[in-house]
């Protein structure tokens, strides 16, 4: 097996894309394909001030890794919501890795916040883990992004991620979220922009980028996420990608050439306005994260407040 680019020995070889490389050139095929998104989709600039939403993961510490390797600007962000040892080991890698690079990387942690954890709002809320933890997570990275004046947020979302995401979407026929699945979301009415670089990209490239890189990254899948449907659906289509290698790819940029925009075309602007809590955008009275912390009992203004002393 003999690398495309400089037909010297290959270790990795890409299925999908019936093309091998070594790992040099590997390296320059995942920033190739990150480059491509952002060029493509209109991400964002060099120019620009980018937030990098970091779990710990591989996806997230790649992703931000590639970034300051092309040469842009990208601080981070990570957000304990308070899973115990996995949170612990998880904002240390994170830590680690800033220090390495030498960059700046904000803290947000929901337990010296609250004085509680993520299963405990999740329980009083009867909402499952993962659907707490999302309304959580892009509320703090919305507000932010804006507080501390970030042109853009992103997140590493990949490949497997947006195919599966998309796939769920499309057997409960959730209208709203296929007219708004697209790796960029532009700035409007108080939300930032969002963007998801790693769209081209799969789970096991960037673990070998994280591997070849020795990128130290939390290897454990989070422990709350265990009953998530979502993996479901990642194992069908891993399943059908085995079988038929590219398959993911199609479905997910086929939609999005060609698909989206029969949804797109009967899309109903949507009123947005502040809420009357927290006067963040909401497409309702009292948005999401408000509702979610008073039902457990807890003070939605007080995550604003902290954030705003400690920036």
């Amino acid at each position: 097996m003999w690398c495309i680019k400089c037909k010297g020995p290959a270790s990795i070889y890409i299925r999908r894309h019936n093309s091998a490389f070594c790992e040099e050139h590997y390296l320059e095929y995942m920033r190739k394909q990150v480059e491509r998104a952002i060029e493509y989709y209109k991400m964002f600039t060099r120019e620009e001030k980018i937030l990098v939403a970091v779990s710990g993961g591989k996806d997230s510490l790649a992703l931000w890794d590639i970034l300051l390797d092309l040469g842009y600007t990208a601080d981070g962000i990570h957000i304990d919501i308070g899973i115990g040892e996995y949170s612990i080991i998880s904002k240390e890698k994170v830590r680690t890795f800033a220090s390495s690079r030498g960059v700046k990387c904000y803290e947000v942690n929901l337990k010296d916040i609250y004085q509680t954890s993520i299963t405990y709002i999740a329980r009083k809320n009867n909402r499952s883990y993962c659907s707490t933890c999302g309304v959580i997570k892009r509320y703090i990275m919305n507000l932010f992004t804006v507080l501390v004046g970030y042109d853009v947020i992103v997140t590493g979302h990949n490949l497997d991620d947006e195919s599966a995401s998309l796939l769920g979407n499309v057997l409960h026929w959730q209208i709203e979220y296929l007219r708004s699945q697209f790796p960029i979301m532009p700035k409007e009415l108080g939300f930032s922009r969002k963007a998801k670089p790693l769209c081209r990209v799969t789970d096991e490239e960037t673990t070998k980028y994280c591997d070849i890189k020795c990128i130290n990254y939390v290897s454990e899948r989070c422990p709350l996420s265990k009953k998530a449907q979502s993996l479901v659906y990642k194992e069908l289509l891993s399943q059908l990608e085995a079988s038929s290698p590219g398959s993911k790819a199609q479905f997910y940029f086929g939609f999005l050439e060609r698909g989206k925009r029969y949804f797109v075309e009967k899309q109903e602007t949507l009123s947005i306005s502040n809420c009357k809590i927290c006067g963040q955008p909401t497409t309702e009275d009292i948005c999401s994260f408000c509702r979610q912390m008073r039902r457990a009992g807890l003070d939605p203004l007080l995550l604003k407040s902290t954030i705003e002393r400690n920036i």
